[in-house]
């Protein structure tokens, strides 16, 4: 017997690396053999993902989403290099996780982005999860060379509560990107404006009040009309692309830069080559922080659990809102949830997560196990 280990994270709790590591544990204390692949869908963990395909880390420094010095890394292999914007301008680079919905920006990932440039990429990977502005990506194009003035000719600072302002964008001087494809993972459809865009959508996540959330839309789409003014005729068109909302607008940036959008799930799964490790598996097992009428919507583990057949998968999961014919249907042969194991918050407990993770993988292993 042998089995797969390809979680997601436990957002907030344990990482892939970690959630595989615990699950493993168990398997191995039942006699079961295992191979480890933890993997993202283009939110935090996406770099670690790569890195765990045999990407080399480099350690940035970069601004964080308050302007503050983060560091972080990127990973680079084989002509590919992985920016993620969780690690450099997201909600964890908030300070003390107090939200700044009109100030933050993701200035730091277009840092991000031209430090990784330094090891001449032939492909620029973009992993837009779990951002903290909603800034269209100005604070990106801002650290790639594009200025952003008002009406007056003051140049204006990349962040949500500029977006009103701005007149004109001048991308004179701006990083040229020409020969470099530019793919865009995440698991967003949404477009830039409007009331399925990025600031009505995302930004009460990151705590914009109603108004604030209407300023951010009227200022968002003043900048799509401002880009259109200066030389980007194309801009609503973009803007109204499926992903151009993604991640408060990155995605716009990105499409405006030449990007692709792809889905993350899919894109990891490929790079981490999961479909190559299937012959040698009589198992997967997977699984994230929650699961719940959402994850058929292209999530990571229902586009795994389609990926893996005919191999059984079963899901390793924080919390599931599911019943077995939605789990079944979904794909997955068994759904084992720590809230089954526990009365205890495990999201607000890293350890007792790790610990029903070993007895949840030590079951598993016991129940598929084959006697000699």
């Amino acid at each position: 017997m042998r089995v797969l280990v390809a979680p997601d994270k436990f957002k907030g709790s344990l990482t892939a690396s970690e959630v595989a590591g615990r699950i493993a544990d168990g398997l191995e204390s039942a006699g079961v053999d295992s191979l480890r692949m933890p993997l993202a869908d283009g939110g935090d963990g996406s770099v670690d993902a790569a890195v765990a395909a045999g990407f080399v880390p480099h350690p940035v420094t970069v601004a964080g989403a308050a302007g503050t010095p983060t560091y972080g890394q990127i990973a680079v292999g084989d002509g590919t290099a992985v920016v993620e914007v969780a690690s450099t301008c997201g909600l964890a680079t908030l300070p003390n996780g107090r939200a700044l919905p009109l100030d933050a920006s993701s200035l730091g990932m277009g840092q991000a982005i031209s430090q990784a440039l330094r090891h001449r990429p032939r492909r620029l990977v973009l992993a837009l999860g779990g951002s903290a502005s909603t800034d269209g990506g100005m604070g990106l194009l801002a650290a790639l060379g594009f200025t952003f003035t008002d009406g007056s000719g003051t140049r204006l600072r990349a962040c949500g509560r500029s977006l009103a302002r701005v007149r004109t964008v001048d991308s004179s001087r701006a990083v040229r990107l020409t020969g470099i494809e530019i793919v865009v993972a995440g698991d967003v459809t949404n477009p830039l404006l409007g009331p399925d865009g990025a600031a009505a959508v995302y930004g009460p996540q990151k705590g914009a009040t109603v108004a604030e959330v209407e300023f951010l839309d009227a200022g968002l789409n003043n900048l799509v009309r401002a880009f259109a003014r200066s030389g980007y005729p194309d801009a609503m068109t973009i803007a109204s692309t499926a992903g151009a909302g993604s991640a408060g607008g990155i995605g716009f940036a990105a499409l405006l830069l030449g990007g692709t959008i792809v889905s993350g799930a899919e894109f990891f799964l490929d790079l981490l080559e999961f479909d190559r490790h299937l012959p040698e598996v009589d198992l997967v097992i997977t699984g994230e922080g929650s699961i719940d009428e959402q994850t058929a919507n292209g999530k990571l583990p229902t586009v795994l659990a389609r990926r893996a057949q005919p191999v059984p998968v079963v899901a390793v999961v924080g919390r599931s809102t599911l019943s077995p014919d939605q789990w079944r249907a979904a794909g997955f042969t068994g759904i084992y949830s720590l809230g089954d194991y526990s009365d205890d918050d495990t999201a607000g407990d890293p350890e007792l997560t790790r610990q029903l993770l070993v007895r949840i993988g030590r079951q598993i292993g016991r129940a598929t196990a084959v006697p000699a």
